[in-house]
């Protein structure tokens, strides 16, 4: 356990308890906190597993972006994935805590924010070009916002890597394929504050980076070019609003009360058409959204 930030994540900021998962006994995490948010780095796989973030969207502050990303000092150089992962490649540092959502509250206090989100364990390897999946991921927070906006304004945001034992290994760090997001807010009645009457809602997502390829395809273009020095393959991302029981399956996290908390379960799947996975819904814009 490392020394809490002053303004680290609030599992209480809700009004409303969302906790940060927790990792099963065989596969611990180091706890890297920062301002408005914590990291649940492991450091076997040099890659987050998991992120916490808490949004205060009425006291979000538009700061320059900067890009100093940096490692940080309290872990090894050898248990985090630095800047030799991502030289020389197509490969974005894609942010796990999206830079603008920790970055509110005072100035120095959102300055500090906005330089934390560069630190190296918040990184994870991303396919680089651009497509609209990608801006539809990137933008999920803003269109989550909008049911807390009668309710204090407040999200709380969990994100992190599928980290899977066949994921194809580059530069000594494993590439995931998929990525994964849970958001929660208080859902009251009316206007009221979050009190006795609130109640967690939660919703996932997760994010698809795998080339649509068959299985044997998939195999030889990954060994080709690993055996090139290239990055493996990465295809376009899709995105599926999932039930969040099944984030915990994927990552062997435990999500506690967001599980029975989650809006996709309590809402009927009849006229919205297949899902490619039982009970995974495809997304192509912030208007699929089920909640």
């Amino acid at each position: 356990m490392t020394e809490p930030y002053e303004h680290a994540f609030d599992p209480d900021f809700l009004g409303v308890r969302a906790p940060l998962p927790t990792a099963p006994a065989d596969a611990p995490l180091r706890e890297l906190t920062y301002t408005h948010f914590t990291v649940l780095l492991d450091p076997r796989r040099r890659l987050a597993a998991a992120t916490g973030v808490n949004i205060d969207g009425a006291g979000l502050l538009d700061l320059g972006r900067g890009d100093d990303w940096h490692l940080d000092p309290r872990v090894g150089a050898d248990e985090q994935a630095g800047p030799q992962l991502y030289a020389r490649n197509d490969l974005d540092r894609g942010h796990l805590v999206r830079r603008r959502d920790p970055v509110w509250g005072p100035a120095p206090v959102a300055g500090r924010a906005n330089a934390d989100t560069f630190a190296y364990p918040n990184a994870a390897p991303q396919a680089a070009r651009f497509n609209q999946s990608k801006e539809l991921w990137n933008g999920l927070e803003d269109y989550l916002l909008e049911p807390a906006r009668a309710h204090r304004l407040r999200l709380t945001v969990l994100t992190g890597t599928v980290l899977d034992a066949g994921d194809p290994v580059y530069r000594g760090v494993g590439i995931p394929r998929l990525f994964w997001k849970v958001a929660a807010w208080a859902d009251v009645p009316g206007d009221a504050d979050p009190g006795p009457g609130a109640r967690l809602a939660s919703t996932a997502y997760v994010l698809d980076q795998t080339p649509q390829l068959d299985e044997i395809d998939l195999r030889a273009a990954t060994a080709q070019a690993l055996a090139a020095g290239d990055v493996p393959p990465l295809g376009p991302f899709r995105t599926f609003q999932v039930p969040v029981r099944d984030v915990e399956a994927l990552t062997r996290l435990d999500l506690g009360p967001l599980v029975a908390a989650d809006r996709l379960a309590a809402v009927s799947t009849q006229d919205h058409g297949p899902a490619l996975r039982d009970g995974w819904v495809s997304l192509a814009s912030a208007q699929d959204i089920r909640l």
